[in-house]
Parts: structure tokens; C-alpha cells; sequence
């Protein structure tokens, strides 16, 4: 494989460097590779980047090297490459993030190395409204996240009651994530305290398996359920984005039925998906993500 190619993609001129490289040192899996993922499941994955401001994780020496944060997207970037500002307080000016809404966007993306996409709640220029609610169940060791599965039920059953659906996906890494979507009006206020109050609710009905104070060493085998990640400044791993793993893995959609079957099994495989799988997986059943971009749902006033 050529250290450099160039390429035409949608009428857009790309010049791909170092697709031979390893970027998962234990199994192989190029730089080649995870660009062609990304090529593959675009009819998925662009959807749910639409209008979302993207910070790029990047690995320019693949999964187990030094990584970096950009949130401004890069001035040498295409300028067919859109923008999105975003105010941060912090620095007193906006910041303006990459918008990944095309194949030769996302692309280009991965050909930086972009191993990881996360994403806003919201969606531009709408920054304040967020369009959906995130649940991110963090296992704090030893659990795993087959013990995540099992608070995610205890969380379906809450939404249940409330007549709200959700949706998980498996972060990636090592834990899940629930979305509940509204594609309403709604602000981070609104969806945070909610997130919050459900957490905590939980964690007063199973205080051996929940927590929902931050503080890492009161989550030693216990499951965080991270409600802070619904703020207009945080973003979350992106569906279908790869994770810089030992291997990789991708934060995939899973069905409620592969959660329980998961759990039945107590095999935490179950609930892992490597890049070559997820694309199949795309193909055998389509996005199951789907309904998180078009369900109208509102959040019900019923937590103290």
C-alpha cells in the first residue's frame, strides 16, 4: 500500500498519508482500515452527525499513543470543511468546532487520525437545545458491563413508567449508554436535572450497585450513571465512532433483547462489536439508532 494516495470522493480531492500504518497494535488493524470503516458505515453515522459540533479525539500513532483534543477545527482543513461556533467562557471567545456532515468530511476526519468523533447533545446553531437526553453507565472495577445492562433495565423500567422509549449503544469502551430522545423543545436545565434526579433515584433503590456522586473512589465495583454529560459544553462519543481500544471497537446500537440476552448469558462479549461487525451488523438490520434522530418525546414533570 502506497504511503500516500490521492483520492476523489463526491468530487472532493483528498490526499490519504500512511494507510499502511498500525493504529491497533494487537490485532493489525491499519489506519487503511479504520479509514475504509469509516467509508462504509457513513449512511449510517452521518445522520447522527448532521449539525453537531465535532471534537476530533485524535491518535496520530494509532490507539496506544499520545492522543489529542481539538475542538477548533483545524485552519488547514478543506474550505468546504464546515464550522460551527460554540462561546466558551473559559477562553472569552467562540470556538469553532468542525462539522462532519459528508462523506469527504469524515473522511478527511479519519485521514487526521480521528479515531473517536464525539458530539454535542445539540445541534447547531441551536446549541442551547439539546435534542435528546444521554445516560452514560460507567463500571467502576471490578463490574463490567454486564452490571451496566442490568442498571440500564433498572433505568427502561423508570422510562417505562413515564411512556418514554430509549435507546442503548454500547460505548466502545467498557460501558453503556441510554439515549432518551425528545427532538423537542427542551434546555440542558431541564434535561439535566432530570438526568440527575433519576440517577439519584436509582442509587437510593440499589445503593450497592449505583452511585451517582462523581467522586471516583465511591464507584469501586458499583455502576456510575453519569447524568452531567447532559450540559451544553460536554459532548459524547459519537454512535458508530471507533474507540481507541486494544482493539477496535466501536460505540454500537444494541437492542434491549441483546441487553437481556447479555445479561441472562453473563458473557460480556455479547455486548462488544469490532468494526468489521458493525458494518454487518448495519446491513442485517439497519440503523437501529434511528429513532433517536426523528421520536418526539417530552420530558414528564413526575421527579421530586
Amino acid at each position: 500500500m502506497k504511503t500516500a494516495v490521492e483520492v476523489d470522493i463526491a468530487g472532493k480531492s483528498l490526499r490519504l498519508t500512511n494507510l499502511e500504518k498500525v493504529f491497533y497494535a494487537q490485532t493489525g488493524f491499519t489506519k487503511g482500515q479504520m479509514i475504509q470503516y469509516y467509508t462504509d458505515i457513513a449512511p449510517a453515522i452521518l445522520p447522527h452527525l448532521k449539525s453537531r459540533m465535532v471534537t476530533l479525539k485524535r491518535y496520530p500513532d494509532g490507539s496506544g499513543g499520545m492522543f489529542f483534543y481539538e475542538k477548533n477545527c483545524s485552519a488547514n482543513r478543506p474550505d468546504w470543511i464546515r464550522t460551527a461556533p460554540m462561546w466558551s467562557e473559559g477562553n472569552q471567545r467562540d470556538v469553532n468546532y468542525c462539522v462532519i456532515d459528508s462523506l469527504p468530511a469524515l473522511v478527511w476526519a479519519a485521514n487526521l487520525a480521528a479515531i473517536e468523533l464525539h458530539t454535542s447533545l445539540a445541534k447547531a446553531p441551536r446549541n442551547e437545545r439539546p435534542t435528546a437526553i444521554a445516560f452514560d453507565l460507567d463500571p467502576g472495577p471490578p463490574a463490567t458491563i454486564l452490571k451496566c445492562a442490568r442498571v440500564g433495565l433498572w433505568l427502561r423500567e423508570k422510562f417505562e413508567a413515564m411512556k418514554l422509549k430509549s435507546f442503548p449503544k454500547t460505548s466502545g469502551s467498557k460501558g453503556l449508554q441510554i439515549y432518551v430522545p425528545l427532538n423537542t423543545a427542551a434546555t440542558y436545565d431541564g434535561t439535566k436535572e432530570f438526568a440527575h434526579a433519576l440517577a439519584q433515584e436509582l442509587e437510593r433503590e440499589h445503593p450497592e450497585d449505583v452511585v451517582s456522586n462523581m467522586k471516583k473512589a465511591l464507584r469501586t465495583n458499583k455502576v456510575f450513571i453519569d447524568w452531567s454529560q447532559n450540559d451544553m459544553h460536554k459532548t459524547t462519543v459519537n454512535v458508530y465512532s471507533m474507540r481507541a481500544r486494544e482493539h477496535p471497537t466501536v460505540s454500537t446500537p444494541v437492542t434491549w433483547k441483546e441487553v437481556e440476552a447479555a445479561l441472562k448469558a453473563d458473557k460480556p462479549e455479547l455486548l462488544s462489536f469490532e468494526a468489521p461487525a458493525v458494518v454487518a451488523r448495519v446491513k442485517k438490520f439497519g440503523d437501529l439508532f434511528e429513532p433517536v434522530l426523528s421520536l418526539k418525546q417530552k420530558i414528564p414533570k413526575v421527579l421530586a
